[in-house]
């Protein structure tokens, strides 16, 4: 007799951090179920479609592929997203990007720009929670503008936009009072990039030169031009480099630049503020 209760006891993932919860997402998804079901009814027997599909599964997990790419969808704030294989898949300390815009601004009128959007994740958080904003999310691959843009459809956000464009090249004189990017900013030797669910994430949306801080040079440098007066820049960045980003921010004649750290402690974003002459 296959129960819920024993193939979750006998679920093996043994290179997972989180080995339960990966167990009980594909079996709850193999059953059309949430997951509460699982703990409501352990004694559910399994048909043999139901069961095929949990073991098809478990074992793309046990090869190292990410749940959020097996399931084709992943939460973020308080949205559930679709992603695919050429998306990054948003985490939760992306999330404290969305936390800062939304303490710094106010809810009134306001231009905002996700860079590089991917999922569309920051964007649609903030159109979300902020009716009032003008989100506009780019990326620089026409498959990810295409995703973002079907998530913003089903979550029924009137006031984003998607648009195809590497960082600012389709942008020419648009300014914002809001910028903010979770660019790639890991450095091409970091042994991490062969470790964990990173291994399946697109190479574009991690990699950034031999510092990890390529696509941030570029962002700061450009900003300027596309920032309203008193505009915001905001950007995510590794756990080891907030000091560095915080100088280029300086250096590009931004004010008010600090950093801010996430739930495990970390400097997580750096941001500044940019008045013009």
């Amino acid at each position: 007799m296959v129960t819920i209760e024993s193939l979750l006891d006998n679920a093996d993932l043994p290179d997972s951090p989180t080995p339960r919860l990966d167990a009980e997402l594909l079996l709850a998804a193999a059953l059309g179920k949430p997951r509460s079901y699982l703990r409501t009814w352990p004694e559910r027997e399994l048909d043999d479609e139901q069961l095929a599909l949990f073991q098809a599964n478990l074992m793309r997990r046990r090869q190292g592929e990410p749940v959020a790419y097996i399931l084709g969808h992943q939460g973020f704030w308080s949205l559930e997203l679709e992603v695919a294989a050429h998306t990054l898949i948003p985490r939760p300390d992306t999330e404290l990007l969305v936390e800062t815009a939304l303490e710094l601004l106010p809810a009134t009128p306001l231009a905002v720009l996700d860079l590089g959007t991917g999922t569309g994740a920051i964007a649609l958080a903030l159109a979300s929670e902020r009716p009032a904003w003008r989100v506009t999310g780019v990326d620089r691959v026409e498959d990810a503008v295409a995703l973002a843009e079907r998530n913003r459809q089903r979550l029924r956000l009137d006031n984003a936009a998607f648009v195809h464009s590497h960082w600012f090249s389709a942008l020419s004189g648009q300014r914002y009072g809001l910028i903010l990017s979770n660019p790639p900013y890991i450095r091409a030797d970091d042994r991490h990039l062969n470790e964990g669910d990173v291994r399946f994430e697109p190479s574009s949306a991690l990699v950034a030169g031999s510092d990890g801080l390529d696509d941030i040079r570029a962002i700061i440098q450009a900003a300027p031009t596309h920032l309203l007066p008193g505009g915001w820049l905001l950007l995510e960045h590794g756990f080891d480099q907030a000091e560095a980003v915080r100088g280029l921010l300086g250096a590009a004649g931004f004010a008010e630049v600090h950093s801010r750290r996430d739930l495990g402690g970390h400097e997580r974003i750096s941001l500044g503020r940019f008045d013009h002459e």
